[in-house]
């Protein structure tokens, strides 16, 4: 029997309306398997290859929506994602009569209140909105969630190796325990292909003997140019700027820059040399401090332009899959962190099937140029990196037992406890550790016990009473930003927000008169004085593997057709100034450089290893300097630099002294964590030890280095 043959009626009608030829290769799979099992499934295709209805073709003909209660799940890391797939999902579900329902902060409480008096069909939700659910409405989970049948994951590589993919997990666990069986899960995903990421993969989903791995190997052919013009992190150079004009004025295109304000000026500079030269005038920006309709404009002029070009100068909000139709060419601006977000990001051009995907990619210093050949190349590789797998997330226990007794009000030890051994995403953390946290949070005022049960305490009240108590990750504190009433956008507090700066924001330059602390509000005019808007950027941490790539790649002779001839001249130089060193093995050799003043020593590892060696040389006392994430620069008097490196005394060290003292007395440090400042401060140390730093990568990056001196 054939995929097609094995769907019901109404989803072959669905299919012969849509006058499709064929069923992609990733929806033949699925069919057959979803079908004809109860498997947990993870989809890996590249983007815009049909997955959604791989998933929901085969789903939606073995589910019976006759019975009552919500039956399908579908779990998305974004709203606007939410509300992108909610069109796809109800023009299937029309075949069927099934309802379908957002449920998100900005949905319909019309449409809620619909489903909580009838519970049916599928419901569209991110994991926050579950749980403020369990939260607020623990009643309203049983409700509608005890006779699922199956939960869609999208996007689920974004979710793993974060707090927010732990968190997820535990919802997973909670829901499941609620549910009258149990329900079947089906992932998606366009970047993961590395084998130790499937194990990682199914252990996320619970058992990794009951979830398969359903892969579609179809290549997508790339047209890759890359491009070098020198420029500074302050502003872009304007023979770049024209270059891309020339390149895009006929294109429907998205050019990603790394940070927001790079974004804005990428969208204001090519506008005006539009114009100058009297060009089109879409040019857009989008990224997360854009006002909510401006976005959403910006979304529906993409897709919905068919004869007119558009250029959107965008950060990762629209790297995952929210459909903006067909665009020509993709444009990264300076080398990706990434390899999985260059993936996201190269598949969005080339969406028809027989389009090739473009990319251009321009480069402004030498240590970006050199980067991005090494994603490239690793990219070609079909390398993505490793998940960074938290094996005790100490931080989202504390969230997570806070949200059991405020939805519970009122639990005993005993079932608290019991809670926890029953949800897998705990599984390392002994009962011990579990009780010890509790204890603290009651010293904090957290908890509270009443007889013989725990409830939220006076200070907890304070955190599980606000809408940000949902979320694992980080609100920072935004100022709406308008002129004249009329809202622009939202920014980030900053010190580099001040009065007179010039800010970019939604594709315009304007200069802050007045800025309200007390009501968040920043007013603005346009500017017109000349000068230069202020650069807001942000950092993110880069994998081992890709800057061993850049080693290899600065001790190969090989020449890159697809790169332009000054950016072949830059690499040229760079060879030749590493030429001097005797490199043969670019996994363990790395160069040192040794002049009168100073040693210079290029490490060419990952970001967390260059934080953990820059934290051991000054337990050490070694006076340095890291520079650009690549190399360290060390006070000549340290010439026995490498023999102190190669011969440290981990014991006498005393790490977990030291992080608990730094977590004492530096609380940043542990911004990276929003739950891990109510922990006990030893559990802090152990945070900042696995997850900010990496000990255990340093240690054998360290026994296996061999230095080669010019």
């Amino acid at each position: 029997m054939t995929a097609y043959d094995m769907l019901s009626e109404p989803i072959r009608k669905y299919i012969r309306d849509k006058k499709w030829e064929s069923l992609r290769p990733i929806q033949e799979a699925a069919i057959q398997k979803i079908m004809t099992t109860d498997t947990n499934y993870v989809l890996i295709s590249r983007t815009a290859s049909g997955k959604t209805e791989a998933a929901f073709l085969p789903i939606l003909s073995k589910v019976n929506f006759k019975e009552q209660g919500v039956k399908v799940l579908y779990i998305s890391p974004l709203i606007a994602l939410i509300n992108d797939q909610f069109t796809r999902v109800e023009q299937l579900c029309m075949y069927l009569d099934v309802p379908v329902t957002k449920w998100h902060g900005e949905a319909s409480k019309g449409q809620k209140d619909r489903l909580i008096k009838d519970p049916a069909g599928i419901m569209l939700i991110t994991p926050e909105s579950i749980e403020a659910m369990f939260v607020n409405k623990p009643h309203n989970v049983r409700h509608l969630f005890s006779d699922l049948e199956y939960v869609v994951i999208d996007e689920i590589h974004s979710f793993l190796g974060s707090d927010r993919g732990v968190h997820l997990q535990s919802l997973l666990n909670r829901l499941q325990k609620v549910n009258h069986k149990k329900f079947s899960i089906v992932g998606l995903s366009a970047t993961v292909s590395d084998a130790n990421q499937y194990i990682e993969l199914k252990d996320f989903l619970g058992t990794s003997e009951n979830t398969k791995i359903i892969r579609d190997n179809t290549p997508k052919p790339i047209n890759a140019v890359f491009k070098y013009f020198p420029g500074t992190v302050e502003e872009l150079p304007l023979d770049l700027l024209k270059d891309l004009y020339v390149r895009t004025r006929e294109s429907k295109v998205l050019i990603f820059p790394n940070t927001r304000g790079r974004v804005e000026e990428v969208a204001v500079k090519l506008k005006q040399i539009s114009d100058k030269v009297g060009g089109h005038k879409n040019y857009f920006a989008h990224h997360s401090s854009v006002d909510k309709e401006v976005r959403e404009y910006v979304e529906f002029f993409a897709k919905n332009s068919t004869l007119q070009n558009f250029a959107i100068s965008c950060t990762s909000t629209l790297e995952l899959g929210i459909d903006i139709g067909n665009v020509d060419e993709v444009v990264q601006i300076d080398a990706t962190h990434s390899i999985a977000s260059l993936i996201q990001r190269v598949g969005r051009s080339g969406r028809r099937e027989d389009k090739a995907s473009n990319l251009f990619l321009y480069a402004t210093t030498e240590w970006s140029l050199i980067q991005s050949l090494a994603c490239w190349l690793l990219y070609k590789e079909q390398y993505i990196e490793p998940i960074s797998v938290n094996k005790k997330p100490y931080d989202v226990l504390v969230h997570q037992i806070l949200s059991i007794v405020k939805g519970r009000s009122g639990i005993t030890l005993r079932e608290l406890l019991e809670d926890f051994a029953d949800n897998s995403t705990f599984k390392d953390i002994t009962a011990e550790e579990t009780e010890e946290i509790i204890d603290h949070l009651r010293e904090i005022d957290f908890l509270e016990k009443l007889g013989n049960e725990y409830i939220i305490g006076i200070e907890g009240e304070k955190v599980v009473n606000t809408k940000d108590f949902y979320s694992l990750f980080n609100t920072p504190t935004f100022f709406k930003v308008g002129n004249q009433g009329v809202k622009i956008g939202e920014l980030p507090l900053s010190p580099q927000i001040r009065e007179n700066e010039n800010i970019y924001l939604s594709a315009k330059i304007w200069k802050i008169i007045n800025i309200d602390y007390q009501t968040k509000k920043i007013e603005v005019i346009p500017a017109k004085d000349g000068k230069k808007p202020m650069f807001l950027g942000d950092g993110a941490d880069t994998a081992h593997q890709i800057r061993q790539k850049m080693l290899e790649v600065l001790v190969s002779k090989e020449e890159f057709d697809f790169l332009d001839k000054d950016g072949q001249e830059i690499v040229n130089m760079l060879r030749k100034e590493f030429s001097i060193f005797d490199i043969n093995h670019p996994e363990t050799d790395r160069p040192l450089l040794s002049s009168n003043e100073k040693l210079i020593f290029y490490s060419f590892t990952s970001s967390k290893i260059n934080r953990t060696l820059s934290f051991i040389m000054n337990v050490l006392g070694i006076d340095h300097h890291l520079d650009k994430d690549i190399l360290f620069e060390i006070e000549h008097s340290q010439s026995d630099f490498v023999s102190i490196m190669k011969n440290i005394d981990w014991e006498a060290m005393n790490l977990n002294k030291i992080m608990t003292d730094m977590a004492e007395d530096i609380p940043k440090m542990l911004d990276f964590s929003k739950w891990g400042i109510y922990l006990p401060v030893h559990y802090q140390a152990e945070l900042l030890k696995s997850r900010y730093f990496d000990f255990e990568g340093c240690r054998d990056y360290l026994q296996r280095l061999r230095c080669i001196e010019n």
